[in-house]
């Protein structure tokens, strides 16, 4: 087990929860300390994949700790130092636009923002049906921008969502191992 502190954060994308509660179980045996952190609508939303208050159960009985669900709550990622790197996952299209924006009205964009100051790593796994559409410019934006590193993303229903793409979760953990090295994980775009 690696002595770091891993902020994990997940929005809305309803779809990709189980596999995203996978690679936190990983993360969660591989790393000392987890710190989950839930976006208005993770935390609050029933779908028809599960309702918020499982969801929530099952994150913190993984991590150990309840998730952080506030503005309040995220705020002293940055000044204190709390975490040696965030995952967003899944990170969905309004949070990748909110990211590119540098828009941090939520407790993950306000994390992230938070967690920048410091020059840490920050990983994305995209999530969203408009990659290829509206968001391919808020990719775009965030792909050149230091401490930022992608899970390995590629298009999850070419024939029905021609613009979607998905980041495959199980790719997490070593994400996060290359990007707390510095460095990108290859390829990033799969086929």
């Amino acid at each position: 087990m690696e002595d770091k502190t891993i902020g994990f954060a997940l929005c809305g994308s309803f779809c990709t929860f189980e596999p995203v509660l996978s690679a936190l179980t990983a993360i969660a045996r591989d790393y000392a300390r987890v710190i989950p952190i839930l976006s208005f609508a993770a935390g609050s939303t029933d779908s028809r994949f599960g309702s918020a208050k499982d969801f929530r159960s099952r994150i913190e009985a993984i991590c150990g700790a309840p998730p952080l669900d506030s503005i309040a709550q995220v705020e002293p990622v940055g000044p204190k130092k709390l975490l040696d790197l965030l995952v967003v996952a899944p990170a969905t299209g309004n949070t990748l636009a909110k990211l590119a924006a540098g828009i941090a009205d939520t407790p993950v964009t306000l994390a992230c923002k938070s967690h920048l100051r410091n020059g840490r790593p920050i990983v994305l796994a995209v999530s969203t049906n408009d990659a290829l559409g509206a968001n391919a410019a808020s990719i775009g934006a965030l792909l050149p921008r230091r401490h930022y590193y992608f899970v390995p993303f590629g298009q999850d229903a070419p024939e029905k969502k021609p613009t979607s793409m998905v980041a495959d979760m199980s790719r997490i953990p070593e994400t996060v191992k290359e990007a707390l090295a510095g460095r990108q994980l290859q390829p990033m775009i799969l086929g």
